[in-house]
């Protein structure tokens, strides 16, 4: 007969367990562990989350078989959510989703069109007829892509006029480089505009180092585009946000942050570079990152459930 599953909240000090359980699906779906227990404790950690109400773990008796945390800062009517089980425990899987959904429909009460998004590794080992049968439907894929550096990456040669600068000086800079990735990334699939303290809070910015951010500018157009990367993962640098305004497209400044990023990285020691990308990305970013070499690492489907 099998234990009976209990629930309860997370805590800060339940970290390194969620950490344990993340890497075992990760181990799993992707072949190896790519979660970082310091992605954890910042989720742990984020101020709009209230850990006793948007939190939960399923375990049966001292074993930890599931995790879920919720948050609603995205705009009315919105809520996501991070959710991880292993596989092989259909109950626990059930019985998380009972409770993100109970909280989500609390967190969007009153919103019109309110629904709950989750995003899953493709393949995921999750039983597959699950969240199709509780009204889930996929809205969209995207990609996580890699490529092997190597230890003699040249920096590229920039487009003519071109000039780059990192975003370590005063905190102006760090305000020109939030504004250039709301503008670039305010028609991108999920983006949400946030001011520039909730943005550093979703980012976990004050503890970036602003020395791998960079803005590159054009004789004409003034700041025409931003990269914003981080080295805090152990499986590979991470290239987060890599922006062009509009005006700027199609004059090399895309293929010259990302090359630049690949050459820093490098520099630093990494022998490998990450991002991830919408399939469907209208501005041919995946094409754009194919040619420059990067390869699909693994996919991940975004789950929505109307409220």
């Amino acid at each position: 007969m099998a234990a009976m599953l209990t629930v309860r909240p997370a805590g800060p000090s339940d970290a390194e367990d969620i950490c344990g359980l993340l890497n075992a699906v990760d181990r799993i779906e992707i072949g190896r562990p790519e979660t970082d227990l310091a992605a954890v404790e910042a989720d742990l950690n984020h101020p709009d989350v209230e850990l006793g109400a948007d939190s939960f773990l399923v375990l049966q008796g001292r074993r930890l078989l599931g995790y879920a945390l919720v948050w609603a800062d995205s705009g009315p009517g919105r809520v996501d959510c991070h959710y991880r089980v292993l596989p092989g425990h259909r109950r626990a899987a059930a019985r998380l989703l009972d409770l993100v959904e109970a909280r989500a429909r609390q967190l969007a009460a009153g919103a019109p069109g309110a629904f709950l998004r989750l995003a899953l590794n493709s393949g995921r080992t999750l039983d597959p007829g699950l969240l199709p049968g509780r009204g889930y439907r996929t809205v969209r894929r995207h990609r996580v892509m890699t490529r092997a550096l190597d230890p003699s990456e040249a920096p590229p040669a920039p487009p003519a006029g071109l000039a780059l600068r990192p975003c370590d000086g005063d905190e102006s800079e760090r305000r020109r480089a939030h504004a250039l990735i709301e503008e670039t990334f305010a028609a991108h699939f999920g983006h949400v505009r946030r001011p520039y303290g909730s943005w550093l809070d979703h980012i976990d910015g004050r503890g970036l180092d602003w020395s791998l951010v960079w803005i590159a500018s054009l004789p004409a157009l003034g700041d025409a585009g931003v990269l914003l990367t981080r080295d805090d993962r152990t499986s590979m640098g991470w290239l987060s946000h890599l922006g062009v305004r509009e005006e700027a497209r199609g004059r090399g400044v895309g293929s010259f942050l990302l090359r630049h990023g690949f050459a820093a990285y490098a520099a630093r020691g990494r022998s490998t570079i990450g991002l991830n990308v919408d399939t469907a990305n209208a501005t041919g970013a995946l094409a754009l990152y194919e040619a420059h070499g990067m390869t699909a690492h693994y996919a991940v489907d975004t789950w929505e459930l109307m409220l």
